[in-house]
């Protein structure tokens, strides 16, 4: 059923920015939405575990952390429903200013929070929910940011307008890294652990103010403006897109996890594993994670310049089967202990695996109609990091009692074959234009 959007005297008399401001205030809102949710992983890894999770098992506290940081990959699909909603109905900037508040909010209120020690049971209680909201607004931002660039963008450059926004993780990933090595090496040992694993969350006020600002700034999308006045919105956009599209909701998911699942292994486990297990200083362990997400990071515009040429299909598949091929090397690696050969290894998966990650955005934008488009895109992506987030979680229990970490690979590697596969039967849809229905 359609509904159509309330005027907008607003609306109507905003002069259209121009397709890179949009690209550039999507790039910042998902930076800063990946830098909080990418500080939590830090911590997660390095501290959060002895803080609120207390035990004479250190595997034990380890596991009970990455549970928390789990806990908001079940949250995702969750959050994408509430703002797909918002954002198919309502439009995609008003969705995004809400997201942007609320993980600016929960992110904050973690670094404010008691530990075991002061309010015993009550503190992870309390981590878990704040857990829970960021899960949300990570569910609402990612689909509403890709959607905002993409249709802002002219047809033959969507592919480029739409990466900016997957700039945002790597770049987020990248400044919480260096945050978090210039507070634990300001702080000390005892120290990050008293007061200094605090501050990244603390920081993100500033980055929070900086992101509304720039948001907004823009106007609505103006494919959701003509669909709206066309009176073309769904009332429940999100039982729509799963009863009309249930196929490419499933292939997105599949593409989704075929990529998203390496990225974590690389950007949270090993940080853990590298550092508890093979002995390797923390600090390195995080800049190692912090090489690869630049690589890919640095990468992702080449990468949207070869899918604007040659469409979407071929070189997310040519990306996908690269990293089916790096991933057991790369983390066979791990074995080593060898701080500049593990990078090596992850650096290099990250040269096909940006050819997935850099361009899905777009790709998954141009699957659906504007009239379901948040709620398809973000689904998709949502369930496909609900099962990656999982990722840490197995990958402990895979190598726990001292077995190889070439588990980590085999794992990974069967991973990114389901996605390759669902590449393989997947449409291009470099043609399509984002006003049809």
């Amino acid at each position: 059923m359609s509904v159509s959007s309330p005027p907008s005297s607003a609306r109507a008399t905003a002069v259209r920015p121009r397709p890179a401001r949009v690209a550039v205030a999507s790039l910042v809102g998902t930076t800063i939405e990946y830098y909080d949710f990418s500080v939590y992983a830090m911590a997660a890894s390095l501290a959060l575990g002895p803080l609120f999770f207390p035990s004479e098992n250190a595997t034990a506290s380890m596991l009970a952390a990455f549970a928390t940081f789990a806990v908001a990959f079940v949250a995702r699909p969750l959050g994408s429903a509430l703002f797909s909603t918002i954002g198919d109905r309502v439009g995609r900037r008003r969705s995004l200013l809400i997201c942007l508040l609320l993980m600016g909010c929960s992110t904050v209120a973690i670094g404010l929070l008691p530990t075991f020690d002061t309010a015993g049971v009550a503190a992870p209680v309390l981590l878990i929910v704040c857990r829970v909201l960021q899960g949300l607004a990570v569910g609402g931002e990612w689909g509403g940011a890709v959607l905002l660039a993409t249709e802002h963008a002219p047809a033959h450059r969507r592919a480029i307008f739409g990466s900016f926004p997957q700039i945002g993780p790597p770049l987020g990933f990248v400044l919480a890294a260096v945050v978090f090595t210039a507070t634990s090496t300001l702080s000390g040992p005892d120290g990050f652990l008293t007061w200094g694993w605090r501050v990244p969350f603390l920081l993100s006020v500033a980055m929070v103010g900086v992101g509304l600002w720039v948001r907004v700034r823009v106007t609505e999308s103006p494919a959701f403006e003509e669909a709206a006045t066309k009176q073309e919105l769904d009332r429940a956009p999100m039982i729509a897109v799963f009863r009309e599209f249930p196929l490419r909701i499933l292939m997105a998911t599949l593409v989704a996890l075929g990529g998203l699942t390496t990225w974590f292994l690389i950007t949270t486990f090993s940080v853990s594993y590298g550092a508890e297990t093979l002995h390797i200083a923390p600090r390195t362990m995080v800049l190692i994670a912090c090489a690869a997400a630049a690589t890919h990071g640095i990468l992702i515009i080449p990468a949207a310049l070869v899918v604007e040429r040659f469409g979407r299909k071929m070189p997310m598949i040519a990306g996908s089967v690269g990293v089916t091929l790096l991933v057991i090397p790369a983390f066979s690696l791990l074995e080593t202990a060898d701080p500049v050969l593990i990078a090596l290894g992850f650096c290099l998966t990250m040269v096909p695996f940006t050819l997935i990650l850099g361009p899905i955005g777009t790709w998954l934008a141009e699957l659906f109609p504007t009239r379901v488009r948040y709620a398809g895109a973000s689904t998709g992506f949502m369930l496909a990091s609900l099962f990656a987030g999982l990722a840490p979680l197995v990958a402990t229990s895979l190598v726990s009692g001292g077995r190889s970490p070439l588990l980590l690979g085999l794992y990974a590697c069967g991973i990114a074959l389901i996605g390759t596969i669902a590449l393989l039967f997947s449409p291009e849809t470099k043609t399509r234009s984002l006003l049809d229905d």
